[in-house]
């Protein structure tokens, strides 16, 4: 369960709280309305990202999901959620100017019902963010591997193990407080800069690759059930949900080839007294015309 009280929606500010209160956060992702009401009693977060593009899609990569998308995913997910926060990314091209950020932030929040929008970028973006949250726009940031960015397969570098990346780091974070955001997903860092970021935070991080000190922890739902062809590194697998599908498609597949489903109990039967036979009715004899007597 959450640790919000049964029955209470996660808030903005209830999740700036847990910056110095424990449990950790726990965040996952959904684009469905099933899995949103399978996961929302059990998390405080729930994220519409734009990695559906790739996890239900089929993409590459993020850089071809589009606003609509986003919008029809996130108004099912927001729609049957009764606790968690609803979170959506805001896809590649839609935050490029601080105006277009604001119209493309207001059209998701008024069509979906989301709580907030995530974007990628740190100081780079600060001036949007602020834009955003000083029109009334919730606005969790994303620092780190930003997948928006990657341009090639295989670009998704571990950020920290090179000169100047950690004060870059570090100032992105800064910057994104600084404008306001209410939290920070904080991808693919090396351990010992990813603590250093959640202790300098004033917001909390939430780590996906990063490290456990982190505030909270977010990950693909569909990387946590095998139901993605390369999970990244980080994420464990907590079910085989694969091999249950697989195993349960084997099943129909036999019992269809041996006539065994559909079996009594799957089909409808007839009640004589719902449905009595239907009566012969007699055609109508034709008259005889006067030319033929």
């Amino acid at each position: 369960m959450s640790a919000e009280p049964a029955g209470a929606r996660v808030t903005i500010e209830s999740i700036k709280k847990r910056k110095a209160a424990e449990p950790p956060l726990v965040c996952l992702t959904a684009y469905s309305a099933y899995i949103a009401r399978l996961l929302d009693k059990h998390v405080d977060v729930l994220l519409v990202g734009d990695s559906l593009g790739m996890v239900l899609y089929g993409m590459e990569n993020t850089h071809d999901v589009t606003l609509e998308m986003m919008i029809a995913h996130a108004r099912a997910v927001a729609q049957n959620s009764a606790h968690a926060l609803t979170v959506v990314d805001m896809p590649r091209g839609t935050y490029d100017t601080s105006g277009g950020a604001l119209a493309n932030a207001k059209r998701l929040i008024r069509e979906t019902g989301c709580d907030g929008v995530k974007l990628e970028g740190g100081a780079a973006h600060a001036d949007t963010v602020r834009h955003l949250v000083d029109n009334g726009i919730n606005v969790m940031g994303h620092i780190g591997i930003l997948p928006q960015s990657v341009q090639a397969p295989g670009g998704y570098k571990v950020v920290g193990k090179h000169p100047g990346e950690r004060s870059a780091l570090l100032e992105d974070a800064a910057a994104l407080e600084d404008a306001g955001v209410f939290s920070i997903v904080l991808e693919g860092v090396i351990e010992p800069l990813a603590q250093d970021v959640s202790r300098a935070s004033s917001v909390p991080v939430i780590g996906i690759g990063a490290s456990s000190h982190c505030h909270g922890q977010i990950l693909v739902t569909e990387d946590m059930l095998a139901l993605t062809q390369n999970p990244p590194r980080f994420a464990k697998q907590y079910a085989r949900v694969d091999s249950i599908i697989q195993q349960a498609v084997i099943g129909f597949a036999e019992d269809v080839r041996a006539r065994r489903f559909p079996s009594a109990e799957h089909v409808y039967h007839a009640n004589i007294e719902q449905f009595p036979p239907r009566k012969q009715t007699a055609k109508p004899q034709q008259k005889k015309s006067a030319a033929n007597g």
